[in-house]
Parts: C-alpha cells; structure tokens; sequence
C-alpha cells in the first residue's frame, strides 16, 4: 500500500518540544530532493545557537561566545556534503559519516561504532540521514538512522536503519524526542511520511511557523536540483547578530 504523507506543520504544531528533527524526501514534482533540520533548546546553553553557512557545509555556533558552558554536545556541523551523498545529522557523528564514506564505508558502518549521547538522563538520540544524489532523478535515494538507549543505566544502545527510495511528494521526519517531559522520552518507531511540496520556501516557512515560538532555535532548508545538482538553500535563527 502506498504510503500517505502527513502535514508536519500539524505534527510540528501537536507537540511542544520534538527536539531537533530532520525531514528527508522528494519534492510533488519530481525534480528535487529536500531535506530540512532543525534545532530547538530549553536551557540557555542549548539556546544560544545560531545556524550559519560555510560553502556547502553548515554549523552551529554560538550566538554569544560569552555564554557558552558546554560546547560538546551543542556545536557541531549538522551539513556536510562527500561527492553525490549529503549528511546531516544531530551530532558530531557528521564527522564520522564524512570519514566512512572518503574511506569507501558506507553509512551504516559509520554509525555502527558510535551511540547515543552522554546525556543523562535523557540520553538523547543521535539522528542522522544520507541523501544519495544520483544522475538520475528516478534513482534518488536516502538513508536515516537513530541510536537509541536501550537500558535506564545508559549501557546499551539500540541501532535502527531505515532506508527508502525516493517517492514524489512523500518525505521522512525523524526527531530526538517523542514530547516534552523530564526526563524526555525518545522517540520510537519509524520516522513519519510528511507531505512534500515544490516550493523550498513554503517548506520552510511552513516548519519554522509551526514549531513552539519558545523552544525553537535554527532551521536549514536545502533543494536540490535532481538534474544540475545544484541547489538553493534558506537558514532561520530565532537570534540575529
């Protein structure tokens, strides 16, 4: 049965805080492969983040250096592009993918060594996707994964894969947490069919106006042009310098 793509403005406007969160899909029309990922915080030190651009790379930073207390878990590259394939992630485990695929691994051999981060207690999940950009647009790919803790002592992890072919109109969102909640509760299961429109601006748009006015930190939209390979790209900060 074909899958039905959900709005994520509804899913986004349902829940308060689904911590960071990335959709992965294919445009209505066919032509492009998006990709959205967003950040959101409740203490100052996660607050205090900006988004900004660097060639193809993105990272997060801190919105005023003055304030940083832990940088570990909080500054990282959420984009990097390897030839044909985009990363993006949650984590610094950006870097790991990067390494795994310039040594000639592939993404789940990348996250098979890594886990969920040191976070207790709310152990937070690592969430990552690979976009495959093919010459073809018919053949366009992606690949998500979340690592999970698996015990309440934060011993174990639990590694879920999921991989799909490109579908016109139809995108994946993955997110850290299932709701707001102390400690907060991972997500589970599979990551969402959302619906995928033509347009990278009402995409983002969309995203940004829907999650908590509150808790919301950064966005980055990307489409890509499934025949040139080019892209256009949107960044929102909740904080402007």
């Amino acid at each position: 049965m074909a899958q039905i793509g959900k709005n994520i403005g509804r899913i986004l406007k349902n829940n308060a805080y689904p911590g960071r969160g990335i959709v992965v899909g294919k445009s209505r029309d066919g032509k492009k492969a998006m990709f959205a990922y967003f950040i959101m915080g409740r203490s100052e030190n996660s607050r205090n983040r900006i988004f900004t651009a660097c060639g193809d790379e993105v990272k997060t930073e801190p919105f005023d250096p003055a304030k940083v207390r832990d940088p570990s878990l909080i500054l990282y590259s959420p984009v990097k592009v390897v030839k044909h394939s985009v990363i993006v992630t949650n984590g610094d485990q950006t870097d790991t993918i990067e390494r795994s695929l310039k040594a000639g691994h592939c993404f789940r051999h990348a996250l098979m060594g890594r886990t969920f981060e040191p976070d207790a207690p709310n152990y937070t999940p690592r969430i990552s996707a690979l976009l495959h950009l093919p010459e073809s647009a018919e053949d366009f790919s992606y690949e998500m994964s979340v690592l999970k803790c698996a015990d309440a002592k934060g011993q174990r992890c639990n590694r879920f894969f999921f991989c799909y072919e490109g579908v016109c109109g139809i995108g994946h969102f993955l997110h850290t947490y299932a709701k707001n909640g102390d400690p907060l509760p991972s997500f589970s299961g599979e990551p969402e069919p959302v619906k995928i429109g033509n347009d990278l601006l009402g995409f983002a748009e969309e995203i940004w106006g829907s999650l908590n006015e509150e808790n919301k930190i950064s966005l980055v939209c990307r489409a890509y042009d499934l025949r040139s390979g080019g892209y256009e790209q949107t960044i929102y900060n909740k904080y402007t310098r």
